[in-house]
């Protein structure tokens, strides 16, 4: 089964912050988003964009822990054990998307473990599409058909002033 990762569409995301105020109180009983999992960038002024954990197939961040603290199940979720964790930082250097951030108040790094497979800030985003629990599969064809729907618009538009 493939495996399957929180995305965000930068196209539907307002950059509200909701998503960072779920996992926060979800994670550590806290509504603030230093305690998130996932991280709410703005992309001015293009828009906003949610990143989590991508479950890389050969995650830098396992390889570079010299704590060996990192670990990566086989549903490709990354799990941090907080007693071998020193908080050296070495994961979150090494994760090109910046899904591993130091926990405000441990001395240990955290990073979207997706609940288990049932991601509440999914489920909690108010704004429709804006974030999913897909595959990569998915996320290409949606992708996709999103380009051909407005390749077909555009060309509907052409017509119609052509006319």
């Amino acid at each position: 089964m493939p495996e399957k990762y929180v995305v965000c569409n930068p196209d539907k995301c307002l950059g509200c912050g909701i998503c960072e105020f779920v996992c926060s109180a979800v994670k550590d009983k806290s509504l603030d988003p230093s305690f998130s999992r996932i991280r709410q960038v703005n992309l001015e002024p293009t828009g906003s964009l949610a990143v989590a954990c991508l479950l890389c197939e050969k995650p830098p961040c396992v390889a570079v822990c010299p704590m060996e603290a990192l670990s990566r199940d086989e549903k490709g979720v990354i799990h941090v054990d907080e007693y071998k964790c020193n908080g050296c930082g070495w994961c979150i250097q090494a994760c090109r998307f910046g899904a591993i951030t130091l926990h405000p108040t441990k001395r240990a790094v955290m990073t979207c473990d997706l609940c288990d497979g049932d991601p509440e800030c999914v489920k909690l985003c108010p704004f429709e599409g804006a974030l999913a629990f897909a595959t990569i599969e998915e996320v290409t064809h949606g992708l996709r058909k999103g380009a051909v729907e407005k390749i077909l618009h555009e060309l509907g538009k052409a017509r119609a002033e052509g006319s």
